[in-house]
């Protein structure tokens, strides 16, 4: 998410291109390919931030298209406080996203996160989920099942993101479950609106496509360890969930002009 506080720049997707310019708030969702552009001068604050959600199914799902929204007096106070309050954050150590988008960095920051005080976690957390929300309201979401999430899928859901490098199965999650293979798999695309297999490739591709762009990993040892057994059968994976290659998205991920 980013506020503009003075400048000018633009943000651009595969569909569209935005002007970044001062009083605005924009949110890129996770895994959005998106190319950002400044030819004199922008002034902006940032806040990266991940989304779990109890029944694994990220609220943008639907949407991974770049938003932005007018920011109120509140949005500025707020952001500004949020920077406050989390010093040590800052990202102009470098202009260069290949030098800050880094694990070393990225680890810097997580450390930081579990030193912080009880109070100052839970202020960060809600102005966080304050400035998340104005964004929320532009959005038309289906309403939700009346059933409550099976806690079937949602076992499954857990076990598949605490074992992402392992070989996992549907036979297996159905055994784990205690449940025949094709009543899990119902139950499964019922509440997620996906196959068991097609979800364990979602959830592998996102890991991998944050370790594309925070770490100097090979491919190979990236699709190692997001449970893929070679690097062909991980790029074609990848090339069908995000449309270009692992190394195309690294690179356009890295692209700042």
């Amino acid at each position: 998410m980013y506020y503009i506080d003075a400048g000018e720049g633009a943000i651009s997707s595969a569909t569209e291109t935005l002007a970044m310019v001062q009083g605005y708030l924009y949110l890129i969702p996770s895994f959005t390919v998106c190319n950002l552009k400044c030819t004199d001068f922008l002034s902006q604050y940032f806040v990266q931030f991940f989304e779990e959600s109890p029944d694994g199914i990220s609220l943008f799902k639907n949407n991974r298209n770049i938003m932005k929204i007018k920011a109120s007096e509140l949005d500025i106070s707020i952001f500004q406080n949020l920077l406050k309050i989390n010093p040590g954050r800052g990202i102009n150590r470098s202009d260069n996203p290949e030098i800050y988008e880094k694990e070393a960095y990225y680890k810097e920051y997580r450390d930081l996160n579990r030193t912080i005080k009880t109070s100052v976690k839970f202020e960060s957390q809600g102005i966080i989920l304050m400035l998340l929300s104005r964004f929320i309201k532009t959005l038309s979401f289906k309403s939700n099942n009346s059933e409550k999430i099976s806690s079937i899928v949602l076992d499954a859901i857990n076990f598949i993101q605490l074992n992402l490098e392992n070989t996992i199965s549907v036979s297996d999650l159905a055994e784990n479950a205690n449940q025949n293979r094709d009543y899990f798999s119902r139950k499964f695309l019922e509440h997620t609106g996906q196959r068991p297999l097609e979800y364990i490739h979602e959830k592998r591709i996102e890991r991998a496509q944050y370790l594309l762009v925070t770490t100097n990993k090979t491919l190979l040892a990236i699709a190692i360890e997001t449970g893929f057994n070679n690097s062909p059968h991980f790029s074609k994976i990848f090339k069908n969930k995000v449309k270009i290659t692992p190394g195309e998205y690294r690179k356009q991920s890295l692209r700042i002009t």
